[in-house]
């Protein structure tokens, strides 16, 4: 291979590399609450549906976020302002354990929310932008599969060090990925597409929006069924299923959580890799039907075995999905607003799903049969998720340099 060959292979391993990373260190900093919120909810003295209420608050930003830093990520270029939410959530996340009030608190995670809502779009931009077109499927796959590595290694905080650190160390250790900025900064190169992108004529995102509205309003609608599909199956069942209804003690509910990360992050790559074959839409399709197949299973059984395995081939479906998502609407998207869109249209599907704890818990009802909840959302929209990709656009493999693209 030429010394130009070798110089770009090692800048499209730099792009994924920083852009998986610091996905993974994001979900990481998100799913600390997760595991905590019960205990934050008796130092502040409110209930466990109160706490739920920062998950959606945090949910809710990240739209904010999106359109924020996405709009400065195609003005100023992917690379800073990706290490510019890195710190940003970071800090936010750190701050978080010296919350003093259940109001401060909310704040906090509200401003989470914002600079966690910058780094999807910006990250996944800036990696496909950059890799080959051969690789985007299988690096797809591998970039959402950050999303459960992040909640993998927050279980396992969780799980060995909880006792020692207690909720509020927790947050503390979640500042930890600021680290990672020395790594954009001395390894990773600007998009190759978005500097072509540049050198032309200044565009109006909201101009570009109108002529491509109805791929937006598609792809909002999309992701509010995806993040009901993500947050369905995640938020509310480790400690409000598995814990409180099943009843399981702390080293089992742990080590579940864990082989259904795996399988997530399995998932995640295996249907990235075999949407680049089938294609985006089919891929999707396929991961969604698989889980119905295993949502009864995964939802209402007791056995810590059955439980396990369906909650393994769950994730494995749910993340498979997701783990095209990345390619599917950076394709999908305008590539003057690359920054800009994939981003935002993820995080305003996020916001009209950021109620996603709260109605599950509602939907329980008195009788806190959360498994019913969790099977009613995750059924649901997998089957909303069919439909969407039975008539919805394809665009594998355009040139993500293309402004002419859809």
């Amino acid at each position: 291979m030429s010394e130009a060959g070798v110089e770009n292979l090692s800048r499209a391993r730099n792009a994924v590399v920083a852009a998986f990373l610091s996905w993974t260190l994001d979900a990481f900093d998100f799913f600390i609450l997760i595991f905590t919120f019960d205990d934050v909810a008796k130092t502040f003295g409110v209930s466990v549906k109160s706490i739920t209420f920062a998950i959606t608050l945090t949910l809710a930003t990240r739209a904010i976020g999106a359109f924020i830093f996405g709009r400065l990520a195609d003005k100023y270029g992917r690379k800073p302002i990706l290490m510019l939410v890195v710190l940003l959530y970071s800090l936010f996340e750190a701050a978080s354990g010296f919350a003093w009030s259940f109001v401060s608190f909310l704040t906090i995670r509200a401003l989470f929310g914002v600079a966690m809502g910058g780094e999807w779009g910006i990250g996944s931009s800036l990696a496909m932008e950059t890799i080959p077109d051969r690789w985007r499927g299988w690096v797809s796959g591998l970039l959402q599969a950050g999303y459960p590595m992040g909640y993998f290694l927050a279980t396992l905080l969780f799980g060995f060090a909880y006792s020692h650190l207690g909720w509020r160390g927790m947050f503390f250790v979640g500042a930890a990925p600021a680290l990672l900025v020395f790594f954009i900064n001395a390894g990773v190169h600007e998009s190759p597409a978005f500097q072509k992108i540049k050198t032309g004529p200044p565009v109006s995102a909201i101009a570009i929006l109108r002529k491509h509205g109805k791929l937006a309003i598609y792809a909002i609608v999309m992701m509010a069924a995806f993040n009901f599909f993500s947050h369905g199956t995640q938020d509310i069942y480790p400690k409000l299923y598995l814990a409180k209804q099943v009843g399981l003690p702390h080293p089992v509910l742990t080590n579940i959580v864990l082989i259904y990360n795996f399988g997530a992050m399995l998932g995640g790559i295996t249907f990235g890799l075999l949407s680049q074959r089938i294609g985006r839409r089919f891929a999707i399709g396929l991961a969604c039907i698989l889980s119905l197949f295993v949502v009864y299973f995964w939802s209402h059984s007791t056995s810590p075995e059955v439980l396990a395995a369906a909650a393994f081939l769950m994730q494995f479906a749910v993340q498979g999905a997701w783990g095209v998502v990345p390619v599917h609407l950076n394709e999908l998207s305008p590539a003057e607003i690359r920054g800009t869109f994939p981003g935002f249209v993820y995080q305003l599907g996020n916001f009209i799903a950021s109620v996603n704890a709260p109605l599950q818990v509602y939907l329980a009802g008195t009788a806190h049969d959360y498994g019913f909840a969790l099977m009613l959302v995750a059924g649901g929209v997998a089957v909303i998720l069919i439909i969407l990709m039975i008539f919805g656009p394809e665009a594998k493999n355009i040139s993500m340099a293309n402004t002419e693209a859809l």
